[in-house]
C-alpha cells in the first residue's frame, strides 16, 4: 500500500488515522478507546503547556501535532461508532466562532477586549439556557488553581468582583488571620483553602497565570535544589547531615549559583 501524500494537508493527517484503525493497521491503535486515551489526550496538553512555558516554538509546533492526532484519532473512534465525524467536529466549532463573534462577522460594535468578554458570557448564556450556572461548563478535571482562576475571571465578567485590588489584599490579610486561629484540622484544611483561593484572585487582577506561575516556581525549586546536590556531592559532604542555618546558606548560594 502506497504512502499518503501532501504531508502538510490536514487530509493526509486524517487518511493515515484512518489507515491505522483500519483492517491491517496498527494492532494498538485499533484497540484503543474514547475512554484508553484519555490519559494521552491530558499527557498530550501539559506537553503543549510545558513547550509554552519554555518558550520553545519548535518543540510547540511538534505538540500542537501530537495534540492533533488525538483529536483526529477521537473523530476516527467515533465515526467507525456512528457518533460523529471530523467533518462535525470542525463544522461545530465554525458555527460556534462565527456565532460567538458577531463583532467580526455581524453588526455589533465593541470598543475593547473587555467588552468582547462581556458579550461573549451574555452569548454564552442565552445558547445555556436560564437553568443552567455559568460555572456548569467549566472542566472539573482541570488543576484546582486553573479551575479556581477560571470561575473567578467568569463570575467577573458580570460583575461579582472587587472594585480594584486593595479590597482582595484586605480579603487576603482577613484569611491569613482566620487561618492562623483554627483549632482543628479540618477548619486549617478549609480556611488554607480559601486563603490559596483569594491569592489566585490577586493573581488573577494581576494578569498571572497562577497554574503557570507554580510550575514556573516548582521548577527553579527544582534546579536549585539540584545545584545543592550536586555542591554537595562536589564538597564530600551529605546534605542531611547539614544543620538547617548550613541548609539555608547553601540555599542562598544555589539562588544565586542558578539562573531563574
Amino acid at each position: 500500500m502506497s504512502l499518503p501524500e501532501n504531508f502538510s494537508q490536514f487530509d493526509t493527517l486524517v487518511e493515515i488515522i484512518a489507515r491505522l484503525r483500519g483492517p491491517g493497521g496498527c494492532p494498538w491503535d485499533r484497540e484503543q478507546t474514547h475512554a484508553s486515551l484519555r490519559e494521552d489526550l491530558l499527557e498530550e496538553c501539559y506537553e503543549v503547556l510545558e513547550a509554552l512555558d519554555e518558550g520553545d516554538v519548535k518543540r510547540l509546533g511538534e505538540e500542537l501535532g501530537d495534540l492533533l492526532m488525538q483529536v483526529v484519532l477521537h473523530a476516527q473512534i467515533a465515526a467507525e461508532a456512528g457518533e460523529f465525524e471530523i467533518g462535525d467536529v470542525i463544522r461545530s466549532i465554525n458555527t460556534k466562532l462565527i456565532q460567538r463573534h458577531p463583532h467580526v462577522f455581524g453588526s455589533l460594535k465593541v470598543k475593547d477586549a473587555d467588552e468582547v468578554l462581556i458579550n461573549w458570557e451574555a452569548l454564552k448564556k442565552k445558547e445555556r439556557g436560564s437553568d443552567t450556572s455559568m460555572l456548569a461548563n467549566v472542566p472539573k478535571q482541570l488543576p484546582a488553581l486553573s479551575y479556581s482562576q477560571d470561575i473567578q475571571s467568569r463570575v467577573a465578567r458580570v460583575g461579582f468582583d472587587w472594585e480594584d485590588i486593595g479590597g482582595v489584599i484586605d480579603k487576603l490579610v482577613e484569611e491569613v488571620r482566620e487561618f492562623k486561629q483554627v483549632d482543628s484540622q479540618e477548619k486549617r484544611a478549609r480556611e488554607f483553602g480559601d486563603l490559596l483561593f483569594t491569592l489566585v484572585n490577586i493573581a488573577r487582577r494581576l494578569g498571572v497565570d497562577s497554574e503557570s506561575a507554580l510550575r514556573e516556581a516548582n521548577k527553579r525549586f527544582y534546579r536549585r535544589f539540584s545545584y545543592m546536590e550536586k555542591v554537595c556531592h562536589q564538597r564530600g559532604v551529605n546534605f542531611d547531615e547539614l544543620s538547617f542555618d548550613e541548609q539555608n546558606a547553601l540555599w542562598e548560594e544555589a539562588k544565586k549559583g542558578v539562573e531563574g
